[in-house]
């Protein structure tokens, strides 16, 4: 499997670029058209996703490892293949897709090309509660204390609902006072 590529861009499109490696081989990969407008320099990095089908081997690359992350949860829903995800990354930075998730906002989601009402409607019912996920970076301290807090009381048997509501109410910012104060707040329901 193939997670990463770093090489000189030869070729640029919108939508693919062609990456020579150190090792002499050219790989053709995928991009959103957010992370092609961002690739300004002939040297790059991209973090990948390989998709191996019957017909074709597809890398997919991403400058953001957040969007990436969105690409590999999208193509897991059923019936959302990855032209589909990739035109969700094209149209939506993650923060901003955390967002349409998170308020459920079906009109935005059917602005995509190739997403009409149903496919829009079936993307948020199976996202919900991942937008945390996707809007913290993963890198802010507190983000990821809220996403260790939330694991910590899920496993405790409080449901998702609850501890994300609960969570949000809360302004710790380690993970021992986030499950702290969550606990005393859901004991009481």
């Amino acid at each position: 499997m193939i997670v990463g590529l770093v090489g000189q861009v030869l070729k640029k499109e919108p939508t693919h670029l062609h990456l020579l490696t150190s090792g002499g081989v050219v790989y053709e990969v995928f991009v959103s058209l957010q992370c092609s407008a961002a690739i300004k320099n002939e040297e790059v990095t991209l973090h990948t996703t390989m998709i191996v089908r019957e017909d074709a081997q597809q890398l997919y690359g991403f400058l953001n490892l957040n969007e990436k992350r969105m690409f590999d949860t999208l193509i897991k829903i059923n019936g959302v293949g990855p032209k589909v995800a990739m035109a969700i990354c094209s149209t939506f930075t993650p923060q901003s897709f955390a967002q349409i998730v998170e308020a459920k906002d079906v009109s935005m989601l059917k602005k995509v090309p190739g997403i009409g009402p149903k496919s829009a409607g079936r993307i948020l019912v199976e996202l919900s509660g991942f937008s945390l996920e996707l809007a913290s970076d993963g890198k802010t301290a507190v983000g990821q204390a809220k996403q260790e807090a939330q694991l910590a009381l899920e496993s405790l048997g409080f449901k998702k609902e609850a501890v994300e509501k609960t969570l949000a109410m809360i302004h710790e910012e380690s993970t021992e006072a986030l499950v702290k104060a969550a606990l005393k707040k859901l004991s009481k329901l």
